[in-house]
């Protein structure tokens, strides 16, 4: 209490404008190579003191809070020539200071790749707490899987790049129906779908491609705060950080070939568009075709992201990024059980099924269009204070055939019935976004401060059919003739006799402001104080052919986030401890009583954290490890009473779930050339009180309770042989309870490891790699009520040109 008591007391003398003279200065500068090209990764210190600062990939570095004074600035690396230079800073200043290095770009490259560093611990973000602060800062937690992890693992698709994320399982993959046609995943017991692109809404109804992907970001908890409820979850939310121009001529083509008909190209061109580099112009494109270990079955899909970015001058810069994806291709084999009756197979060996069979054919597929275009504003309105305003607009379709496949019989678990519907949907999502980004004191405390409002729409428009019942097939009789009937003209004769159709639309709007503070007690302690207003307004389900209106409805929430940063040792080792809190709108229901309400709050979930964080030995070990309790105190449950000599089944607000767990993540470099990254997770989840049903048992949507990740890779950085590099690890799952009731009992996907390799060789201009996935061929299952068989042993191959 005394630590928010003093940061309150901050706050007030910032409103009342009793700012205190500063008496530190600011340092900022770039570093360029002889040939003018930006120097990333070099270390920039003041000597006989802490400070200091690694500049980034445009070579940019900036130090801030620095004695009024003379100082000595240092830049060093391993492999290059120290300089120096003497400067005198008056308070309150701030001092631009560039340095040429004498390595060319072809050089620096050369010593970076000899000092080895950490390439897979790149976890600085200006989107995770909408400011710039460092991981070791920061009393949230998160895991980031950066491009150079991609690359090297040779990943054809965004599934198996979260894979290296801890404590992240995929529930099901991407159906491409409408609404929520994209993956969804686990994360700390609640499930989570990719929706935010560079920090503002970019959802989809298909799979993702990496061509555009910078880094991937995994925000860990509840995030309301920053981030709202409409696209977010309990557990936290998927951010993909996309490519950016820079200023100089570059790039790279790729081509991939696998098993089951994998055939990738890629393309990646950056080209300044003005001599200075002010302007640039970048594009990544890829075609990808994949075949499926099954007897039908295929995704085909294009995907091309122009962005391009201006700097005006040293206060306004603009970015654009736009992603068109166009893509087709069956649904994934989903076995759905059924729901209302006690389980006769309960593990995916006793249903007795052949999973080499889909249960679909080449000829029904479903089509999704996709584009995102986002754009940001920097305005530097002073030394101290920022203007970033963002806007984006993602529109996506699904068009087509959508099937799932469930055992519905009431006595056996033997036929499967097979539905379909046709669909022709559209989903648009508008995002407005303006910050206010400072860094200033008051008196002797530093903050850092963002203050935002965000406008959030989201319409969607549906022409589909309802859903038809097309056959039952036998899954133990391979002869069954039923299973080969299944084809697009016998779908659209049986889809011309129904008469359910949907044609609805709705609409909703989300007005938020938001206030995030960081402010520094000491040099060690910080402390992180943040709250967001936010105005849910659900326009209602229009019907058209009906001409009606339902489900209107508007609820406010206020969402809290405090955190507490103290540095064991400075800028290496933190201790921290958050409070997280996110909510979820909630519709009215139609109550069986006319005096019992139907209307609701928001749900809201609160999250309590602790752990350490460490950023060790120049960057050489990063570590996360951190213990959670999450708890869901108002959730909707369904409750039985008696009036009258009747029975009701009325919804009550009373209901509630808890979520605990512990999370660790390390990425090294003990050894130059030697890269590890690891990462293990517990989750216990359970449903406290709730429907009688489901009372005391674990949620579906948790998946495993036990995940662990691990790659090793070695990379020679001498000798005839430099540039060759093996890599080895893989990932191991828990067995999940995907289906857990008291009518219907468990079933259990049984635990598994899976492991993969590559071995590589990476020059200048060009790289060749060879991958092998699932090792040891094994057969395993993922699923979220649902039975979905993973992809057996595949071997791919890929050669890159740089240029």
């Amino acid at each position: 209490m005394k630590q928010i008591t003093l940061f309150l007391f901050c706050c007030a003398c910032y409103i009342h404008g009793s700012f205190a003279q500063t008496t530190t200065a600011t340092l900022r500068g770039k570093i360029t190579t002889t040939d003018g090209k930006p120097a990333p990764f070099i270390t920039v210190s003041i000597k006989h003191t802490s400070l200091g600062a690694l500049s980034n990939d445009k070579g940019e570095f900036i130090i801030r809070h620095v004695p009024a004074g003379k100082h000595t600035l240092k830049i060093s690396a391993i492999g290059i020539a120290a300089q120096e230079k003497q400067v005198t800073l008056s308070p309150g200043q701030t001092l631009d200071l560039d340095f040429v290095i004498m390595e060319t770009a072809e050089q620096l490259k050369e010593v970076i790749i000899k000092t080895s560093r950490n390439v897979f611990a790149g976890k600085e973000s200006d989107d995770v707490a909408k400011l710039p602060l460092k991981n070791i800062e920061n009393p949230q937690v998160y895991n980031v899987v950066p491009k150079a992890l991609i690359k090297e693992q040779m990943l054809t698709n965004f599934d198996d790049a979260l894979k290296n994320a801890a404590g992240v399982n995929r529930l099901w993959s991407s159906t491409g129906r409408s609404g929520d046609g994209a993956g969804y995943f686990s994360m700390r017991g609640f499930s989570v779908q990719p929706t935010m692109v560079n920090g503002i809404a970019g959802p989809v109804n298909s799979g993702i491609d990496p061509a555009n992907i910078e880094n991937i970001e995994i925000i860990k908890g509840p995030s309301g705060t920053l981030f709202g409820s409409s696209l977010v979850s309990f557990g936290g939310l998927i951010n993909i950080v996309t490519k950016k121009p820079y200023d100089h001529f570059g790039g790279e083509a790729s081509y991939t070939i696998g098993s089951y008909n994998l055939n990738r190209a890629t393309l990646d061109v950056n080209v300044p568009v003005t001599p200075s580099g002010d302007a640039a112009f970048r594009v990544n494109t890829a075609y990808n075709y994949q075949g499926s270990f099954q007897d039908a079955g295929f995704n085909e899909h294009f995907f091309l992201a122009p962005g391009l970015s201006y700097k005006v001058n040293d206060r306004l810069s603009f970015l654009i990024n736009t992603e068109f994806l166009s893509s087709e291709g069956t649904n994934p084999l989903m076995v759905f059980l059924n729901r209302s009756r006690p389980l006769i197979a309960r593990t995916p060996a006793a249903l007795g099924m052949d999973f080499n069979r889909s249960y679909t054919s080449n000829d029904i597929t479903i089509r999704n269009n996709s584009t995102n275009i986002n754009g940001r504003m920097n305005y530097r309105i002073s030394k101290a204070w920022i203007s970033q305003t963002n806007v984006s607009r993602s529109t996506r379709t699904a068009k087509g055939y959508y099937s799932y496949i469930m055992f519905l019989e009431p006595d056996n678990d033997t036929l499967i019935s097979r539905y379909l519907t046709k669909q022709n949907s559209t989903d648009v999502t508008t995002d407005i976004q303006q910050n206010f980004v400072g860094d200033f004191t008051i008196g002797s405390f530093r903050n850092r401060l963002v203050a935002g409002l965000d406008y959030l729409n989201l319409q969607s428009h549906n022409n589909n059919t309802g859903y038809i019942l097309f056959d039952k097939v036998n899954v133990q009789q391979k002869d069954d003739p039923r299973y080969s009937e299944l084809s697009q003209p016998a779908v659209d004769a049986r889809l011309s006799q129904n008469t359910s159709l949907d044609r609805s639309g709705s609409q909703s709007s989300t007005y938020s402001a938001y206030a995030s503070d960081v402010l520094n007690i000491t040099d060690r302690l910080s402390a992180m104080l943040s709250l967001r207003i936010d105005r849910f307004e659900n326009k209602g389900d229009y019907d058209y052919s009906r001409d009606t209106v339902t489900g209107k409805y508007g609820q406010t929430a206020l969402s809290p986030k405090f955190g507490l940063v103290y540095e064991i040792v400075k800028d290496q080792v933190s201790l921290f401890g958050n409070y997280m809190n996110g909510f979820q709108n909630v519709a009215p229901v139609i109550q069986p009583l006319p005096d019992v309400s139907g209307s609701f709050k928001p749900q809201s979930v609160n999250q309590w954290e602790g752990g350490i964080k460490v950023d060790a030995f120049d960057h050489k070990v990063s570590l996360t490890a951190s213990y959670y309790h999450i708890l869901l105190g108002n959730a909707l449950r369904s409750e039985t009473i008696e009036r009258e000599g009747k029975s009701y089944n009325i919804t009550v607000q009373d209901g509630s779930q808890r979520s605990s767990g512990i999370e660790f993540e390390l990425i090294a470099n003990p050894v130059p050339g030697l890269n590890i990254l690891a990462g293990y997770s517990y989750n216990d989840s359970k449903l406290l009180k709730t429907t009688p049903t489901y009372e005391g048992r674990r949620p579906t949507a948790a998946g495993p309770a036990n995940l662990a990740n691990a790659w090793i890779s070695y990379t020679l950085l001498n000798g005839r042989a430099k540039g060759l590099g093996f890599g080895f690890g893989g990932n191991y799952a828990g067995k999940n309870l995907i289906t857990d009731s008291k009518p219907t009992g468990t079933f259990i996907l049984p635990a598994y490891t899976v492991l993969n390799a590559t071995v590589f060789y990476d020059t200048h201009q060009w790289r060749i790699g060879l991958k092998l996935d699932n090792l040891t061929d094994k057969r395993y299952f993922g699923g979220w009520t649902t039975v979905e068989p993973q992809m057996p042993r595949s071997l791919s191959g890929s050669i890159t040109f740089k240029f």
